[in-house]
This record gives structure tokens, sequence and C-alpha cells, in this order.
């Protein structure tokens, strides 16, 4: 990072901070984003692993991406807010410390929500990038999403990732 200049330098540290979770107006806890949202992801779509995709890794290159707005990269973050806010209202309990069970049961409850809904569907476009992105940014180094539905692309493949 001691390339990075204080804005990138700020921006590389968006996961790496915490998310404030408040409970009837008072501070309750600080919880990681990235451990919050790489977790969601493979709830979402948990063939991504067996895939070989890293989720979590292409998440970050579009937290980082110039043509990703600052108002999309502050909505996934305070995503990442409201559903450990949910989770605390209905397990007492943030999302990482959840079963694999409740977490389903969480994001089935929160699909009914109309931020819920949104979110899911913001994070599941995402996921679906990734899954068949170019190997050149480094999260489907095989191809995975490609091979998974017989698809292939057309040549020729990037020389450098577009950020």
């Amino acid at each position: 990072m001691a390339d990075l200049g204080r804005r990138e330098f700020v921006i590389a540290g968006f996961l790496t901070a915490g998310v404030a979770i408040y409970s009837a107006n008072k501070l309750f806890t600080r919880v990681s984003p990235h451990e919050t949202l790489s977790l969601l992801q493979y709830d979402l779509f948990p063939k991504a692993k067996e895939l070989g995709v890293d989720l979590p890794k292409y998440l970050t290159i579009i937290l980082h991406h110039s043509r990703i707005t600052g108002d999309e990269k502050e909505y996934i973050r305070n995503g990442i807010g409201w559903i450990n806010e949910t989770s605390q209202e209905r397990y007492n309990k943030l999302y990482t410390e959840l079963s694999e069970q409740q977490r389903q049961e969480l994001l089935s409850h929160i699909s009914t929500l109309e931020w819920g809904e949104s979110y899911m569907q913001t994070i599941l476009s995402y996921i679906l990038e990734a899954i068949f992105s170019d190997p050149v940014y480094g999260v489907n180094p095989a191809r995975g999403g490609q091979k998974w539905v017989a698809f292939e692309n057309g040549l020729p493949y990037p020389k450098e990732a577009y950020l």
C-alpha cells in the first residue's frame, strides 16, 4: 500500500473499517464489512466456491472501480449494517455469528423487505459478474462460470483489467 495516495488509501480501507450497529439509538457494536459481505455472498450463491470464484475479491475490485458511483459503494456498505441490525433484532447476534440455517432464514425474511429485495438484487448482480468475469481480474482464474454453463468467450481475451 506504500504506492497509494491518500484518497486511494481511504478507498482501499473501505472493507476493513467497521460498520456501526445501533440498537435503540445506542451504539451496539461495530462489525467488519468484509467478513459479513464475504459470508453473505457465499450464502446467496454457494456454488461459487465449487466454481473456484473468489467473490470477496471481486467485490473489493468493484468497490475500487472508477465507474462505480460513490452512492453505489455507500449503498453496499449501508446494506451490511442493515443486515446486521436485522440479525440483531431477530436473533440477538451478528450475521456472522448465526448458524447456516439461521442465515438462510434471515435472508428469506430480508428478501420480503423492500430494502432487502433491492440489496440482494444488487449483490447478486455483482456475484454473477464475478462468476462470468475474465481471469484477468483474478477472481475466476479457471473460467468456472463459463465452464459451468458451457459458454465460450469470444477472442481475443482482454490483456489487462479495465478499472
